[in-house]
């Protein structure tokens, strides 16, 4: 049974008397029934009336008839005088209690919350649900259900912080002690409220871990200056930070109060806060899926095309890549906002990826459409294959977010199989390149590449060529199978790359070499 005792009468004749919302009263008094929160604002408002009136000689007065988890309570100890009894020039203001029905009556008129600024009032009533889910049917998302985020306008916590100071008080005078602890957040009951209400009109449950999400930022305009008085009292809270219009964070603000003494708070704050002429605003609601993965493999067929978009001092090169080939697809069907490509290992533009293809996956970003069959799926390979001759994909699935952090595990030892023709200054017979199909295991020192070196740093590799199979094609020409560790510089191991890749095809065979083509098989 969850209830208002004789001891919370003080905090609800305060509170009411200083024009503060039925759902903070009970927040005040550390009421953890969340049916409570639920309840109609008129019928809180009358049950709350009723309470004070009741015969104060009643041990237990009960104001609610909720069966629900206990409710946070204050706590009694002995508290000694201190600074808790003083007011916006040192002291805290003196309320009237509200002692007779006509006085309760008068001042439990609807008004504007004093602390939550009509949060807990105006935006727990239908419309404004039905508002929000509006905005979520109108954007056109698959769901199944939904996790529910409210951000809330700084100076609130300096509000809440006022209220406090000021149910302190009271309470110190009954020899109670009300913790900061004590009181219920105001996003929790918030939640509390607008769950059930979402949840029934959108026809899913609300999930903590869900991949959807319902935000909503709220700002009340006419009083954002309230927080100035903690810049000039606690300066080291409030730094400049990038993408952050304003230094009145939330989390600064709330480091300020931890910080700031009581008697410096109640010298530049009202306690209790003063009355708003305004409700809050809902600047923004906002919807937002998370990511969905697809992986699969892909065999890159033109010597023309890289990788990923090849833009040189914002000047494109080449029309299109392989990147762009496969997510233009994937961003139309699942309906993204944007996408992030990640592969195992790269190939230059001129280098064709054939035999099992090489593993890639897709971040799409905030997609509207997260439900497909494995049909669907393969449907959408095929309408990528279809599409280019110069890229085909296979294995096309959805994946986790740690099986694309699994793609990219091991990447250096992994062993990789090239092709390679390769070209010769001076003219060769089968048998001069016989003895490169003996050699195993051959250690390279491979110094970062001239070609990669503006976006690599400078370093000397280790690297090791597995195995070697020469294929003699004419005096000039022959070609060159290789197994090899991955993140070789197959390239750089022919030609040699200036003498920076030691040793090398060339000063293998004392012949000036070059590279034709390369294929990863």
């Amino acid at each position: 049974m969850s209830s208002l005792t004789e001891k919370d009468r003080p905090v609800v004749q305060l509170l009411m008397n200083t024009s503060t919302c039925p759902r903070c009263i009970l927040r005040f008094c550390g009421v953890g029934s969340q049916e409570l929160y639920r309840r109609p604002y008129k019928d809180l408002m009358k049950d709350l009336k009723e309470f004070l009136k009741n015969n104060e000689e009643k041990e237990d007065t009960v104001c609610f008839d909720v069966v629900d988890p206990p409710c946070k309570r204050i706590r009694l100890e002995h508290t000694e005088e201190g600074p808790d009894d003083l007011n916006h020039n040192g002291t805290l203001q003196q309320i009237p209690l509200a002692d007779d029905e006509n006085t309760a009556t008068e001042n439990s008129a609807v008004k504007i919350c004093n602390v939550c600024l009509g949060i807990l009032q105006e935006f727990c009533e239908a419309d404004f649900v039905k508002k929000v889910c509006r905005k979520v049917n109108s954007a056109d998302y698959q769901f199944t259900s939904f996790v529910f985020s409210v951000s809330l306008p700084p100076q609130l916590s300096v509000r809440e912080r006022a209220a406090w100071l000021l149910v302190k008080q009271e309470t110190g005078k009954l020899g109670l002690s009300l913790s900061k602890d004590d009181i219920v957040q105001l996003k929790e009951a918030y939640k509390w409220i607008i769950h059930p209400q979402l949840s029934e009109e959108l026809g899913v449950p609300a999930d903590g871990k869900g991949l959807f999400e319902v935000s909503v930022v709220f700002a009340h305009p006419e009083t954002e200056d309230e927080c100035r008085f903690l810049a000039t009292a606690c300066p080291d809270c409030f730094k400049p930070a990038k993408n952050k219009q304003s230094v009145f964070t939330r989390m600064a603000v709330i480091k300020a109060l931890e910080k700031i003494k009581e008697e410096d708070f109640l010298k530049h704050f009202p306690c209790p806060p003063s009355s708003p002429k305004n409700l809050c605003v809902a600047l923004e609601i906002q919807c937002n899926n998370g990511a969905i993965f697809v992986a699969g493999r892909y065999n890159k067929y033109s010597r023309n095309l890289p990788q990923t978009p090849w833009i040189i001092d914002g000047e494109r090169k080449l029309e299109s890549s392989v990147e762009e080939l496969i997510s233009e697809h994937l961003m139309a069907e699942f309906k993204a906002d944007s996408f992030n490509f990640s592969s195992s290992g790269r190939e230059d533009v001129d280098v064709r990826t054939l035999g099992n293809g090489r593993p890639f996956a897709i971040e799409l970003v905030n997609p509207r459409r997260i439900r497909f069959t494995a049909e669907e799926m393969k449907g959408l390979q095929q309408t990528i294959n279809n599409s280019s001759d110069k890229i085909q994909v296979r294995d096309l699935q959805l994946v986790t977010r740690s099986a694309i952090g699994r793609m990219k595990e091991g990447e250096e030892e992994k062993t990789k199989t090239y092709s390679a023709l390769i070209w010769t200054d001076k003219a060769i017979q089968k048998e001069d390149i016989a003895f490169l199909d003996d050699i195993k295991e051959l250690k390279l020192d491979q110094k970062t590449p001239l070609r990669v070196l503006h976006r690599r740093p400078l370093a000397v590799r280790y690297r090791i060529i597995h195995t070697m199979k020469s294929e003699y094609i004419d005096e000039h020409h022959f070609r060159l199978h290789l197994k090899t560790q991955a993140g070789t510089y197959i390239k750089e191991f022919v030609h040699g790359d200036f003498g920076r890749t030691k040793p090398n095809i060339g000063s293998l065979l004392n012949r000036t070499t070059d590279i034709l083509e390369l294929d990863v098989e």
